[in-house]
């Protein structure tokens, strides 16, 4: 009978094993295509120098309620224009914003020679974030200063978005040089306020392309790049093509307790009450897993990993929790996986001996597709279950759609990417942070976010942070780029079938 037992967990074990290699042998990718990059015929150094002018401008749309913050983002349109003539003296831009002269975006219309054709918009974004007070001296080099090395442009906006501006603007100076016209019109947005939203000038595009009773084919804007690094055991850059981005959500908690002095406390305060809900949020996230559009970006990568490592994926009915648990362990990764909860802001008491009668919370998420904002609310008042706390919602966006990765506009992208960078892994993916695309889904059937641009770990941290770069070698890219996505977004049926 032992032997009987032994013989059939021994069939049992062989039968499972060669079910895992099979399906691992069977999870492959084709070879990467052998494509030699091109090496757009364009001067670095010159293109280095006009992104580290326009650096130098603050244009920090959180500061715009500032008279001289106003001017600045005044005196970096007049630079533009003076700096790339050939585009403004070609295809004028219209100035657009709120009403009261804060008219800071600017639309490029550029008309293409088949009518028939639907249209395409191209955007980037030249505000920037603060530079975080007191880290001045943590920089490299100072942070609006621009400054250019051997290899790097340095400088807060470089990566987020002025560097794709600059790109934008150099590779239609470039065409237009060339005597070039589309056939399908192009636009090309460059907006003022997406940093806080996109509420005044992002908006004001949107409403004037749809009061022109535009309907694009597809936008492209920034959300993703060329990643490398940052999947272990794939050593080809993935270009995450992102075809949908998180929504927004922000609540206050606001704890009531009873006030006082802060010699005679209660057994409970309202700081008590507000740290056990946070606490609980933090032990209770949103439920997520691995789905959807994060599915297909590492089922994409997830076909070039070595044996070992594709085997878990091939198998995910088996080793599924194991992955699911080893990119919770990376906050990149972990966010793609759900909705996150992330408490940001804290307030209490006015003094510090006297108790607060509340104390308030403001949490923010990001919402993943699968999610709605009652879907989060119903979550906290599940989670933290307590009459003292009221959730108070402050702003609510839903997450954007999701567009087509097999649309002719997607594959264009991914096709030029290769053209430019050579064989590597492209995969439709999710922006896990906001960009204007949410807004451009109003007037776009599809909606494209990737910047032509090669980043690595080391790079990323200077996202909203310090020591923010990026390669001359990319700008030259990204510029090489945006000419031949432009010359290629004719028909359909100029591009390759994937």
């Amino acid at each position: 009978m032992i032997n009987r037992c032994l013989i059939g967990v021994g069939i049992a074990t062989l039968t499972l094993a060669s079910v895992i290699v099979i399906r691992t042998l069977g999870f492959t990718a084709p070879p990467l295509a052998n494509v030699t990059p091109e090496s757009p015929d364009l001067d670095g150094r010159a293109i280095a120098a006009h992104l580290s002018e326009a650096i130098r401008f603050r244009t920090v749309s959180a500061q715009l309620n500032q008279h001289e913050t106003q001017q600045e983002f005044r005196n970096f349109i007049t630079w533009l224009a003076a700096t790339y003539p050939e585009v403004h003296a070609a295809i004028p831009p219209q100035k657009l914003g709120t009403k009261d002269g804060q008219e800071f975006s600017l639309l490029f219309t550029w008309p293409g020679r088949n009518s028939a054709l639907p249209p395409i918009l191209l955007s980037a974004h030249y505000d920037v974030v603060p530079v975080i007070p007191g880290t001045e001296d943590e920089w490299q080099h100072p942070p609006y200063a621009g400054a250019v090395d051997d290899t790097h442009i340095w400088g807060r906006g470089t990566l987020d978005d002025k560097g794709a501006a600059i790109a934008l603007m150099e590779a239609a100076t470039g065409l237009l040089k060339q005597g070039y016209q589309p056939e399908r019109t192009v636009y090309i947005s460059l907006t003022s306020d997406e940093e806080t939203g996109g509420e005044s000038g992002t908006a004001a595009v949107v409403k004037k392309l749809k009061s022109d009773g535009v309907q694009l084919d597809w936008s492209l804007d920034e959300g993703s790049f060329l990643l490398h690094g940052f999947i272990p055991g794939v050593e080809s850059p993935i270009a995450s093509i992102n075809v949908a981005e998180k929504g927004y959500l922000t609540v206050d908690l606001v704890a009531s307790g009873q006030g006082g002095h802060s010699s005679m406390p209660p057994p409970e305060t309202a700081v008590d009450v507000l740290a056990r809900a946070l606490v609980r949020l933090n032990q209770h996230p949103m439920p997520g897993g691995l789905e959807g559009l994060s599915q297909k970006l590492f089922d994409a990568a997830a076909r070039h990993m070595p044996f070992e490592k594709r085997l878990m994926f091939a198998n995910q009915w088996l080793f599924g929790r194991g992955i699911e648990a080893a990119l919770e362990k990376q906050n990149s990764t972990a966010a793609m996986l759900r909705t996150t909860t992330a408490p940001t802001m804290l307030s209490a008491s006015v003094k510090e001996n006297v108790l607060p009668i509340e104390a308030i919370a403001t949490v923010n998420f990001r919402l993943h597709p699968r999610d709605s904002i009652d879907d989060v609310l119903q979550h906290l008042e599940q989670v933290i279950d307590d009459e003292r706390v009221k959730i108070e919602v402050r702003r609510g966006d839903a997450a954007s759609r999701v567009s087509s990765d097999e649309a002719h506009g997607f594959h264009l992208v991914a096709d030029t990417t290769r053209a430019l960078f050579g064989p590597v892994i492209t995969a439709p993916g999710l922006t896990i942070a906001g960009t204007d695309s949410q807004r451009y889904q109003e007037i776009a059937d599809n909606n494209y976010r990737f910047n032509p641009m090669l980043v690595t770990r080391e790079d990323v941290h200077g996202f909203h942070g310090t020591n923010e770069r990026i390669s001359i070698d990319n700008m030259v890219k990204a510029t090489g780029f945006y000419q031949r996505l432009i010359q290629n977004a004719n028909t359909p049926s100029q591009i390759s079938d994937k």
